[in-house]
């Protein structure tokens, strides 16, 4: 590494945020903590981005403060700030490992990698240049060579828990001339794949501390004694480390032997075009991550969730506030960690949670498909979280039947429109079905010909906005707030369905389907959507 550059993260500034006005600002690590109350968020360059940042953040401060238990966080939570001084001592005692260019122990690097590679161009490291990745290559970003060292140790972070398996470039040391050559391969890093979900506060502050569950809780993570983030120890990414310490450990684990060469610009400057790197150990036994939702597979136990290309997220919010459900080996649904320890907090009186507020829910992360090394999309997606639903099961309840009336209310639709396709395609089809010779439309034509209506997209589009306003309001006035998000429903998919028949086509047929689609469909929502005196 060359020591003429120095980058320190403590001082140099390198976290974009935004302050309480709304202003932009890039901060160095000690003044995101200690000022974190007086600023209103922190964000990446990407959803995986920010939510490592915040990983990492949460990291320093469970270090820093624990805390311990219920007395510990409200202790932390009523003082509405970090402890500066205590933050301060921390960086200062582990100031040098924060250099990303120091000699010795570059940040989230490995000055001693042990395969053999070569230098390699620095977009390896980022989804937004790496022209593996299709997604991405009509970005302004993708005609960059270069990172500057805040936009590289971002990167780097994001990098240990978001980059993806596949081959290396790196190659294990040939023992004798005649050995083969053999690549190593890459696995995920330990949160690539899932929806990673973060209690969004006022503040940063909030947002952190919202974030900040129990330490140490063997229920998380199991703890040893040297459990610590990765900066402390003497090795963390060493093929001969052993297993996972605890949540520090897991929360900073280094997925990558990486080791950035920074060259300087034409003023001098320093910048990063090449780095090398390698596979660095893996984790033995990955626990159930604290800010990932799970649910129960019958075949491979519990699975996070994965983020779905045609389905917004907050359709299945109903499961993340499932906490009331007896911890069994047979619950389905098995929210974030984060989750669950909110509804402590709240159900202890001396904390002072209102019921009344209403915090939101970032879901951030990325669409990948398992086993590929393809990004597809990043997605960032945010759910009220009204703190109503922690203390009221019935609320949750009915949430869930709202959001299942909606989904019913979705095939209706599709089979509506499939309908019409099968008076397009079989005129006769009445006759055809009494004379006990009729055959379907094809099921790959029928769902194409859905698609193509794009009746779906159009009826679920429609309730994105409504939804938001309608969570918040089933936990403050919850009759008229069913009524009115049944109607809403009835008529977004009524909306839906009147746009989706201009496929059909204007002639005596046509028509004809139409008709026999429309009349399934009023007869199933008159079936679905309930009379005003019956909505409870």
């Amino acid at each position: 590494m060359t020591p003429s550059f120095s980058f320190n993260l403590v001082d140099e500034p390198w976290l974009p945020c935004t302050r309480s006005d709304g202003t932009a600002v890039t901060l160095n690590l000690r003044d995101v903590l200690t000022q974190a109350h007086q600023l209103q968020s922190l964000a990446g360059d990407s959803p995986p981005q920010t939510a490592a940042l915040h990983r990492f953040l949460l990291a320093i401060l469970h270090r820093i403060f624990g805390p311990a238990g219920y007395d510990e966080w409200a202790e932390l939570w009523q003082a509405t700030q970090f402890d500066a001084s205590a933050v301060n001592n921390y960086l200062e005692k582990w100031r040098h490992r924060f250099d990303l260019f120091d000699a010795e122990r570059p940040f989230y690097q490995s000055a001693l990698l042990y395969l053999e590679s070569q230098w390699v161009s620095i977009d390896r490291l980022v989804h937004e240049l790496n022209a593996a990745y299709p997604l991405f290559n009509h970005s302004e970003m993708s005609v960059k060579d270069f990172l500057n060292p805040a936009e590289a140790s971002r990167a780097l972070i994001m990098a240990q828990s978001f980059s993806l398996c596949g081959t290396s470039g790196a190659f294990f040391p040939q023992t004798n001339p005649r050995e083969k050559k053999r690549q190593s391969m890459f696995v995920d890093g330990s949160i690539a794949r899932a929806v990673n979900f973060l209690i969004d506060g006022n503040s940063l502050f909030e947002t952190l501390m919202l974030n900040l569950v129990q330490y140490p809780d063997d229920q998380i993570v199991k703890h040893f004694k040297d459990d610590a983030p990765a900066w402390e120890q003497e090795d963390p990414s060493s093929p001969k480390r052993g297993p996972l310490l605890g949540y520090l450990d897991y929360l900073t684990w280094q997925n990558r032997r990486v080791l950035l060469h920074p060259e300087g610009d034409i003023y001098g400057n320093p910048i990063i075009r090449q780095m090398r790197w390698e596979p660095a150990e893996r984790i033995e036994s990955s626990p159930l991550d604290v800010m990932q939702h799970h649910f129960r597979n019958k075949k491979e136990g519990f699975q996070s969730l994965y983020f779905n290309e045609g389905k917004s997220l907050w359709r299945d919010s109903a499961a993340l506030f499932s906490l009331h459900q007896a911890q069994s080996t047979e619950q389905v649904h098995l929210p974030p960690a984060t989750f669950r320890w909110l509804k402590e907090l709240i159900d202890e009186p001396e904390i002072g949670f209102q019921k009344s507020q209403v915090y939101r829910c970032l879901a951030l992360g990325m669409s990948t498909k398992p086993g590929q090394a393809t990004v597809y999309f990043y997605r960032h997606e945010s759910i009220p979280l009204p703190l109503a639903y922690f203390d009221e099961p019935r609320l949750v309840d009915l949430l869930q039947l709202s959001l299942s009336r909606a989904d019913e209310i979705s095939r209706a639709l599709r089979f509506a429109i499939q309908t019409i396709l099968t008076y397009l395609k079989i005129p006769d089809a009445d006759e055809k079905k009494k004379r006990g010779d009729f055959k379907p439309v094809p099921r790959k034509e029928a769902d194409d010909w859905v698609t193509h209506t794009g009746i779906e997209y159009r009826y679920w589009a429609a309730l994105d906005i409504p939804f938001q306003a309608f969570i918040v309001d089933l936990a403050q006035d919850t009759e008229p707030a069913l009524f009115r998000w049944y109607e809403r429903l009835r008529q977004a998919a009524l909306d839906a369905f009147e746009q989706a028949t201009q496929y059909a086509g204007s002639d005596g047929r046509s028509f004809k389907a139409v008709v026999r689609g429309r009349s399934y469909l009023n007869y199933r929502l008159s079936q679905l959507i309930p009379q005003k005196e019956e909505v409870t």
